[in-house]
Formats: C-alpha cells, sequence, structure tokens
C-alpha cells in the first residue's frame, strides 16, 4: 500500500528533526547567546533601602536649606546670595566627602545615597538657581541673571576641585 501510515519505510511518517514543533527535536541554535528569564530572583541588593535612605537624606538636606533661606533671607529683587553661597557650600561638601570614601575608608554601600544624593542633593538646590535666573532675567536684570548663571557653574566647579584638592593634601599631610 502506497503511504501506509504504519509502514516504516514511508518517509512522509516520520518527524522532520528540524519542525520546531517536533518535542524530539533538538535546540537550533544552543549557544545562541539568548538567555530565557532568571526567574530565581535579582541578583542584585534591593533598592527599597536606598530609596528610603535617599529620601530620609532629602528631608534632613531640604530642611537645612530651607533653615538657611530662613536665616538669611533674599528679597524678591535682590540677587539670589543665599541661593549661591548653599550650591557652593554644598559642592564643596560633597567634594570633601567624595575623598574620604573613596581614599581614606570603605563605607557602607547605602552612606553614598543617603549622604551625597540624599542630604546634599537635598541641601544645594539647582532648581531654585535655574528659577533665580529665570526671574533675573524676567525682571529686565538680563545681564545679573547670565552672570550668576555662569558663577553658579564656575564656582560650584571650582568648590568641588578646591575641597577635593584640599582634603587630598590634609590627608597626606597627617600620614606618618
Amino acid at each position: 500500500m502506497l503511504n501506509d501510515p504504519a509502514d516504516p519505510a514511508d518517509p512522509s511518517d516520520r518527524a522532520d528533526p528540524a519542525d520546531p514543533a517536533n518535542p524530539t527535536a533538538p535546540d537550533p541554535a544552543p549557544d545562541a547567546g539568548v538567555r530565557a528569564p532568571d526567574r530565581r530572583g535579582p541578583t542584585q541588593p534591593r533598592q527599597g533601602p536606598v530609596i528610603a535612605v535617599v529620601s530620609l537624606g532629602g528631608a534632613i538636606g531640604a530642611s537645612a536649606r530651607y533653615g538657611a533661606s530662613l536665616l538669611w533671607p533674599t528679597a524678591p529683587d535682590a540677587f539670589p546670595w543665599t541661593t549661591l553661597i548653599v550650591n557652593i557650600v554644598g559642592c564643596a561638601v560633597i567634594g570633601v566627602f567624595m575623598v574620604v570614601i573613596t581614599d581614606v575608608r570603605a563605607a557602607h554601600r547605602l552612606v553614598r545615597p543617603f549622604f551625597g544624593t540624599g542630604v546634599l542633593g537635598g541641601f544645594t538646590t539647582f532648581s531654585t538657581y535655574a528659577v533665580d535666573v529665570q526671574r533675573l532675567v524676567d525682571g529686565r536684570e538680563a545681564g545679573t541673571g547670565l552672570a550668576y548663571l555662569a558663577l553658579t557653574v564656575f564656582a560650584a566647579l571650582a568648590a568641588v576641585w578646591l575641597a577635593v584638592a584640599a582634603t587630598r593634601r590634609v590627608l597626606t599631610w597627617r600620614q606618618p
């Protein structure tokens, strides 16, 4: 009989080994570099503690910035000295902080997010700086606004650089 399904010699009856629907078909490319998702969970530490310490640090830093604005208020039509000084001080502190946690001693994995991102990120206020520039330009003080724009960037970068250099010099001087 032609094409007898029970005839083992009939080639049309055999499963094609390359057919993906064939359960006995070999994996066409076992080393193709594509991996199935890992169902065991993330290999990195959980991010909940990081978010918590950044939030706590941000609340502390923003409160300190608010305190500075209460101690040294700036009139709406005056140069924003408080914002400028807060940003310069915050940048200098980040310079010292980064030297200490990278050159002096290893810090716990939550120290940098807490202090660097949280406290200093909440303390420095580059969003207020942008609003101050816009306020100066809108108040027909475009020259002052542009000077403040450049001065803040220059002073912030200089503060970080000087703080890093001074901290490293002090640490070198203190070593026997």
